[in-house]
């Protein structure tokens, strides 16, 4: 055997203890159950003959007597038929040939001994019309559940129960009453309240937060929010008849819907989880449980019509229930030996749903809950759990993962910067000394033409219209070093920002390119803030910047023509502008001013391109906006915005 059988061998056996250790788990609930909270497991006194014996003690404290044994039925076919609550659904009786509907008695004699008492009697879930009678006296009518609140003396009292049927499949008292204290009863109802409410709203929620899932969880995310909602409209029953909603009468429609579609939402996940969703298996599934709701609900529309269609419906609706618990068991083993832990806890799941049908199915009339769920709706609720456990640990592993590939993308891009970070690097160097290597014979070819001219001998005309390309040529080629030595002087400025005075500034630019602007006859004026302001910026940067925006407005400027500096502060910002009187720029070129390598048509004998563009970087590298305005034959400005340095306003306010 391979280590890899070996390991799936493993991976097989702990999925089958998993398993078994699942349903010893759920036996064992379902057994606590059945003792704990069973109304046909409580302790006595219990009703014999048509009459029910109580003393005193069996009313005290918090205990409630459940009225199940001892009643007298009296219909069209019998009288006064011993009969306990819970032992036939409706008045058929087991004879497909008599009409489940009809009038029905049932009476049952009090015989109390001790001293009188306030007593409540709960008749939960009369699925027809009803009336209370004690003594004679009507004390409550209606239909679903009903109440009643009476005084209990010592002595016998008749309680009699009247129920008329019309529709439905259950018919008569079907679910046994609760004998109490008023305090005992709400106390009882008060639980299973509270207890209902959270099985409704706990598979809503879980459906809402897997709405969320639908486009990226898959078909597993959309059947399971489906079965949360048929979980909740199934469960929806109690409140239905707790507040005698109208549609009270014909819920059992909607009751069955939605067990229909709880049974076709475990198969399609038993079988998502099992990975068998494209099999024959599923295929045939498919088709038995999307025909038998069919032929369930139209039996259920001939209830009323057709005496033989209750006994029918309860033998579809058992063979269902079998249906489903095969399917779901067969998918289940058969996706709990394999696969992923998350199609192992589903198909876990999806077994706990098909127990509470089985349960459904063979304890129907010996289990009815005091203060809880049914087996059913207990499986039902635990399947939620178990799916909603299921989401978050897939959301968890989901969330790590994600973290993960996260770090790992961090990690390649830092190894992707540094090593992009070293070609440029070379690309610096590489251009940086072929800049330098060319220098040298590129101005040895200037020096040759310049001697071939002087020389004269031979020049004809047709040789001097060549040399005067060449030196065309040899120009051009200068100034694209020159431009890419630029270029490189600014990639090697790599100092860190540092606050840099705007006045500070101001007099530095103004101490260096003095001499420049007189020896051209030009005035250059500064205009210092009325307020110092500070930015962030390389001082080598600035120096650079201010000596490229004064050596153009140098050559535009005439004699006597002015160039100024200004400074304005605003509330966040820095506005520096470098105006002249100069010739202005035309409205055609000024788009392209900052574009790397433009020469205007004024400068294309002198010009690199490459001032305004390097200007634009700095500009931009320290976080500013740069723009021109111009006009020509009357000069240009430029405006260059810059973040305010914050710490000197905040030590300026607190000053």
């Amino acid at each position: 055997m391979t280590e890899k059988e070996g390991s799936g061998s493993v991976k097989r056996t702990k999925g089958v203890w998993s398993l078994l250790a699942l349903c010893a788990a759920l036996c064992g609930l379902f057994v606590l159950l059945f003792f704990a909270d069973n109304k046909y497991e409580t302790p006595p006194p219990y009703g014999r003959g048509g009459v029910f014996a109580l003393k005193e003690a069996d009313l005290a404290g918090s205990r409630a007597v459940f009225l199940i044994d001892g009643w007298l039925l009296r219909d069209d076919r019998a009288e006064d038929l011993p009969t306990w609550i819970g032992e036939f659904s409706n008045l058929q009786r087991g004879d497909a040939s008599i009409s489940p509907h009809g009038t029905a008695f049932y009476t049952l004699k009090l015989r109390y001994t001790g001293a009188p008492i306030t007593v409540a009697a709960a008749f939960p879930e009369l699925f027809s019309d009803y009336t209370v009678s004690l003594d004679g006296t009507v004390l409550a009518r209606g239909q679903g559940n009903g109440e009643i609140v009476f005084s209990l003396s010592q002595g016998e009292h008749v309680l009699t129960v009247e129920t008329v049927s019309r529709f439905g499949y259950y018919s008569g008292m079907y679910y046994p009453p609760a004998l109490g204290t008023p305090d005992t009863l709400s106390s009882i109802r008060n639980a299973r309240s509270l207890a209902y409410a959270l099985a409704f709203l706990v598979p809503l929620a879980l459906a809402l937060f897997t709405l969320l899932l639908w486009r990226s969880g898959g078909a597993m995310s959309r059947w399971f929010a489906l079965l949360c909602c048929f979980y909740a409209l199934y469960v929806s029953w109690y409140f239905v008849q707790l507040f005698h909603l109208p549609v009270a009468p014909y819920w059992f429609l909607a009751e069955n819907l939605a067990l229909y579609g709880l049974c076709f939402c475990v198969i399609r996940l038993t079988a998502l989880a099992s990975g068998g969703e494209r099999g024959g298996a599923i295929r045939c599934a498919g088709a038995v449980m999307l025909a038998l709701p069919a032929i369930l609900l139209a039996l259920c529309l001939l209830i009323p019509i057709l005496p033989w269609a209750v006994i029918a419906h309860g033998l579809f609706t058992n063979f269902y229930y079998v249906v489903t618990f095969a399917y779901a068991l067969y998918f289940t083993v058969r996706g709990s030996l394999g696969q992923s832990w998350e199609r192992r806890w589903t198909a876990a799941g999806c077994a706990v749903f098909g127990a509470g049908l089985v349960c459904n199915l063979f304890f129907s009339n010996r289990f009815e809950p005091i203060r809880f769920f049914w087996q059913f709706e207990w499986c039902g609720l635990l399947l939620a759990a178990l799916f909603g456990g299921m989401m978050a640990a897939r959301n968890r592993r989901i969330l790590l993962e994600n973290a993960a590939l996260t770090q790992r993308l961090e990690q390649l891009v830092e190894e992707r910067t540094a090593a992009l970070g070293r070609v440029l690097e070379e690309r610096k160097a590489f251009f940086s000394d072929m800049a330098h290597d060319l220098k040298a014979p590129v101005f040895a070819t200037q020096s040759f033409i310049a001697a071939i001219r002087e020389g004269g001998i031979g020049v004809d005309s047709e040789l001097s219209r060549y040399l005067a390309l060449a030196e065309d040529k040899q120009r051009e080629m200068a100034r694209r070093l020159q431009g890419l030595s630029a270029l490189n002087a600014l990639d090697q400025i790599r100092g860190s920002l540092e606050k840099v005075s705007i006045r500070a500034l101001f007099q530095d630019v103004y101490a260096t390119h003095r001499g420049e602007a007189e020896v051209a006859g030009v005035h250059l004026v500064v205009e210092e803030p009325a307020k110092d302001g500070c930015i962030l910026a390389q001082t080598e940067k600035l120096e650079l910047l201010f000596e490229n925006l004064i050596y153009n407005a140098l050559r535009a400027t005439p004699a006597q023509g002015r160039i100024t500096l200004s400074a304005a502060l605003g509330e966040d910002t820095i506005t520096i502008t470098v105006s002249d009187t100069g010739c202005g720029i035309s409205p055609e070129e000024l788009p392209f001013i900052f574009r790397r390598f433009y020469v205007g048509a004024r400068n294309k004998e002198i010009g690199t391109g490459l001032g305004l563009y390097i200007v634009n970087t700095i500009v931009e590298e320290l976080g500013g906006r740069i723009s021109a305005t111009s006009k020509p034959g009357a000069g240009t400005a430029f405006r260059l915005e810059f973040p305010l340095f914050k710490e000197h306003k905040e030590a300026d306010s607190g000053q």
